[in-house]
């Protein structure tokens, strides 16, 4: 038998999947106007401005950014394999780090956990890290240098250990009494119980190393090891640049889109990630507001 509900419930919910609707649009339509600016002519968006549909369409933005495409396969590939494997083996060593600082027979657990928490406060500077990376460990000019800066950071700890006092100790005690050693509850029992965690963890962690361009602009030499978004950074960089030279030469003849050019960068570097979202969304929620109020 079917129950019917009450009006005031159906009106409630009416209203709220309206609200829900127009928030969506609202969220959706900066993303829809950088396509569409990114497909528009150059000249049109000078003299009139932005739109939500290409009225003057064109794809030299895209054109200019794939001008040499081998170059940015490379880069899609270099940062593909440093978000897998970053993500993978950041997962495992916060995920690790976490369970032992939440372990109550840990006896350096709340010195470690200060020690963590004041990294967050403080830090060497931007000097001490490069002479660090270049002459002690090497690294210049490496994969690795993409890769260990990102694995361990000192939020993604916290959350996770957070999340980890959410899982009841009793779980913990009765696998010891069937003689379950620890590297065997960790991996059997307490990380399928933190899948939502991992999810929310492992996204942090992938933006991170998908979105960075900055280490490598200062370690990164040869071209075949540029991320993508260092790349796509230089490209912007270097066509403002002779945009620049070329207004200064009243007989140049070149078009160059800086304004486009800037709108395409942000679609492919954002298109596979938007992509990836939705795969660990359902998890997302959940992860970050239990480890954010555990504790």
């Amino acid at each position: 038998m079917k129950i019917k509900q009450p009006v005031a419930t159906k009106v409630f919910n009416i209203i709220g999947y309206v609200l829900i609707t127009i928030i969506t649009i609202f969220c959706l339509l900066p993303f829809i106007m950088v396509v569409s600016g990114s497909l528009t002519n150059e000249e049109y968006i000078i003299m009139h401005g932005y739109s939500l549909w290409p009225k003057d369409f064109s794809t030299q933005a895209y054109k200019t950014i794939f001008t040499y495409p081998k170059q940015i396969l490379t880069a899609y590939g270099v940062t593909i394999m440093v978000t897998i494997i970053g993500t993978a083996l950041g997962l495992f060593l916060i995920s690790m780090g976490a369970y032992v600082l939440n372990r109550k027979d840990f006896k350096y657990r709340n010195g470690m956990s200060f020690y963590i928490y004041f990294t967050t406060l403080f830090g060497g500077g931007l000097i001490p890290w490069y002479i660090l990376m270049t002459k002690y460990l090497h690294l210049k000019d490496t994969y690795l240098v993409l890769i260990l800066p990102l694995l361990m950071t000192p939020f993604l700890i916290i959350l996770m250990r957070n999340f980890f006092k959410s899982i009841p100790d009793s779980i913990v005690e009765s696998a010891k009494i069937d003689g379950a050693g620890d590297f065997t509850i960790y991996a059997k029992l307490i990380m399928p119980l933190s899948k939502s965690a991992l999810a929310t963890i492992g996204l942090f962690l992938a933006l991170a190393y998908w979105n960075d361009w900055f280490i490598s602009s200062i370690y990164i030499d040869t071209p075949s090891k540029y991320t993508l978004q260092y790349l796509l950074y230089k490209i912007l960089q270097d066509a403002e640049f002779l945009k620049s030279n070329a207004a200064s030469n009243v007989t140049s003849s070149i078009q160059i889109p800086t304004e486009t050019l800037k709108l395409a960068t942000a679609v492919v570097a954002t298109g596979p990630v938007i992509l990836f979202y939705p795969f660990v969304q359902k998890y997302f929620v959940d992860g970050l507001i239990v480890g954010a109020v555990k504790g």
